[in-house]
């Protein structure tokens, strides 16, 4: 048996739970005899510039804390990562102790449907759409050594799209999703009123249906005039504009209600964390 973690290069530098757990790699009675931790290195976390989310130069500094080797590679070249990953392994086997591969990569889209990366890194991002996907480069490598036929790749790629696409048709024959089966059993009577200790009953806090349109409508605009907005950035706030309109929330509009209402009272509110100042949920 052998522990794998599998790390983000925000994550590995900024979660407490990862230094945590390095010093916990070589207690008697916690050790797993050595973990590979693999980070998968985007070079931009979620959206921070790592210069504004740790204050070492790699995400990986923090594997030195228990001397940890630590192999960074060029991920857009597949035989040097899966070189780097067997020294790993060997290093493992062979000392027992931790060792971490850092995987510089890129992402080429954003970090989920609603994210736009060329919002917050539009020089990165200019770059990125000029990179030739490893797939292609690789595959034009060997190609062009030898090693494999076009007509080779084109079936192994059409193999596994097909492969993708069966299981997307099977996944259409599951009608029903249990949720029950995904959440744990809550304790009896804790949500009914009986059941609640008086400490946690709530003081009524709503607001005016005039006071939410106005914060709406507020967080749908834009405050400096003249101002050249990016053209995704206006069609949210331009639905968003709508959905106050036609009295519809969504989460993102309900968090601005939220801290609005409590500004609206004069009551300060501060933020922290790396997805506050895009304001991406």
């Amino acid at each position: 048996v052998m522990s794998i973690l599998l790390h983000g290069d925000a994550a590995f530098a900024g979660q407490g739970v990862v230094y945590e757990t390095f010093h916990l790699s070589d207690l008697p009675s916690y050790t797993t005899n050595g973990t590979i931790h693999v980070v998968v290195n985007n070079q931009i976390g979620f959206t921070t510039d790592p210069r504004m989310a740790r204050s070492s130069p790699y995400p990986t500094d923090v594997a030195r804390v228990v001397n940890a080797p630590i192999f960074h590679v060029n991920a857009d070249d597949p035989e040097a990562v899966m070189y780097v990953c067997s020294v790993a392994a060997e290093w493992r086997n062979t000392f027992n102790k931790d060792v971490v591969v850092d995987l510089v990569c890129y992402r080429r889209r954003g970090h989920n449907e609603m994210d736009e990366p060329m919002f917050t890194q539009p020089l990165m991002y200019k770059q990125i759409h000029k990179q030739v996907p490893v797939l292609k480069k690789y595959a034009d490598k060997l190609i062009a050594d030898g090693t494999v036929t076009l007509q080779e790749f084109e079936e192994e790629i059409a193999k596994y799209d097909r492969i993708c696409e069966e299981a997307y048709t099977r996944s259409k024959d599951n009608k029903i999703l249990h949720i029950k089966h995904w959440l744990d059993s809550p304790w009896p009577g804790f949500f009914n009123v009986d059941g609640e200790p008086k400490s946690m009953s709530c003081p009524p806090t709503g607001i005016s249906e005039e006071l939410l349109t106005h914060i709406g409508n507020v967080a749908s605009s834009v405050p400096v005039e003249d101002f050249k907005i990016h053209s995704g950035l206006s069609r949210i706030l331009k639905a968003r504009s709508e959905m106050t309109k036609n009295r519809l929330v969504d989460w993102a509009l309900a968090e601005y209600m939220a801290f609005g209402s409590v500004l609206k009272e004069g009551i300060h509110v501060r933020l922290s964390g790396q997805d506050v100042e895009r304001g991406t949920f």
